[in-house]
């Protein structure tokens, strides 16, 4: 059972990746669909990447601690693992978003509510896509999957 924890500044890494990808995907995306200036969507989407951000720390670390109170391993992690990873976290975080769409944006708890469900379908899969991909290219401890066994083999040596 793989019970090491990431350190803080591979979740930093982790957070910050995350949320830059996260907000070149949804800054067009929600300028277009909310036809709202691009400059008013950037403020509040880099308003709400530094709310997730402080989330995504915490929550991670919350979250880590559960699976090891409960006796998991914490990698390899399943799919549905993965998949209650991301719902949980994005239902801790629309409690705070909510309020605040509504309020930059002028509008209902009605039409704040359903551009987060939108949020809510999309995030989550680019979040498994995302960790997959990063627990991949930074293993804890380790070179990335595709590199394990090539230490110390002279360039141009194959696997």
């Amino acid at each position: 059972m793989n019970t090491t924890m990431r350190t803080t500044r591979d979740r930093l890494r982790h957070a910050l990746l995350f949320e830059i990808t996260l907000l070149m995907i949804c800054v067009p995306l929600l300028s277009w669909v909310m036809h709202a200036p691009l400059e008013k969507m950037g403020a509040l989407s880099i308003t709400m990447s530094l709310m997730a951000m402080a989330w995504n720390y915490i929550y991670n670390i919350l979250f880590d601690h559960a699976l090891l109170r409960a006796g998991m391993p914490l990698y390899p992690r399943s799919m549905a693992l993965r998949t209650a990873h991301a719902l949980l976290f994005e239902a801790g975080l629309m409690c705070a978003t909510i309020p605040l769409v509504m309020w930059w944006l002028h509008l209902s708890f009605y039409k704040a509510l359903m551009l987060d469900l939108a949020f809510l379908v999309m995030v989550p899969i680019y979040t498994i896509l995302y960790n997959g991909l990063y627990d991949r290219m930074f293993p804890v401890g380790g070179l990335p999957a595709d590199r394990k066994g090539m230490e110390g083999k002279p360039a141009g040596a194959g696997n």
